[in-house]
């Protein structure tokens, strides 16, 4: 059933098949999608609905799109089913995150190589006990796009949670015990970085055969604050957005070949 009232859209983002290509960049705000579409050849706004904004251009001759999810699991699970009932296979999240290694740096990007799954969405495509992971090409194409705009990166799991201030005031929280202990266990595990939606992307790829890569801006990092490293709160993602795009040159170039 088409819940949309335009036929031929989809109910939440209002796009529909020709509107995105098969390559599409994820920010989590809405605001960031006309940041993007600056690097997309001949990018035209296709829809605006809700947190969902959708550009759609070109790179290398290629149909490419960006869409913002909002924040969380659940619209980002909303925005990939959709798009990938419009035509699109291959996604590229990117945002930001709270560095959980010391060494982790503000103006570092983050890329996921999988998640913690400590948040309620993808628990409604697949048992716990499934891996939420990225695509290995997808990986290896920010790497590589990493490298190439010489930017300082990490590659390794990251935490996803529901809740932005169960991580930022836990000792708040009546499940308190539950937030720290396992947040030690996630530092202990090495884990890099904690974010809200890659767990849940990560998932829903599996789940319907599509390809999914993440990177992310560290913004700040908790630990480094608490062990009285130097910590500045930085805000621009250019170079995560820089990272995407270039990734996905790489992997419309593998692809043709």
């Amino acid at each position: 059933m088409n819940y949309s009232e335009q036929e031929g859209k989809q109910y939440h983002i209002q796009v529909g098949k020709g509107d995105v290509g098969k390559y599409v960049i994820l920010p989590g705000d809405p605001k960031r999608c006309a940041k993007i579409a600056k690097y997309f050849d001949r990018a035209e706004l296709v829809a605006d609905s809700r947190e969902y904004v959708t550009y759609t251009g070109y790179l290398d001759g290629v149909k490419v799109s960006v869409t913002s999810t909002g924040i969380g699991g659940p619209s980002a699970a909303i925005a990939m089913e959709e798009l990938v009932m419009s035509g699109a296979d291959t996604f590229i999240r990117i945002g930001t995150c709270g560095g959980m290694q010391t060494d982790v740096r503000s103006g570092d990007v983050v890329i996921a190589s999988g998640a913690i799954r400590m948040e309620g969405t993808s628990r409604e495509y697949a048992p716990i006990e499934f891996p939420a992971v990225a695509d290995v090409e997808i990986v290896n194409s920010l790497i590589k796009a990493a490298k190439k705009l010489e930017q300082d990166y990490h590659v390794g799991v990251v935490q996803c949670k529901d809740s932005f201030y169960g991580q930022h005031s836990p000792e708040l929280k009546p499940v308190s015990y539950e937030l720290l202990d396992k947040w030690e266990a996630w530092k202990r595990l090495g884990c890099l970085a904690s974010e809200m939606e890659s767990a849940a992307l990560f998932v829903v790829a599996s789940s319907l055969g599509v390809r999914i890569g993440s990177c992310f801006l560290v913004m700040a990092n908790q630990e480094r604050e608490k062990a009285g490293l130097d910590n500045p709160v930085v805000h621009d993602t250019e170079m995560a957005i820089r990272i995407a795009v270039e990734a996905i040159r790489n992997l419309i170039r593998e692809d043709q070949e």
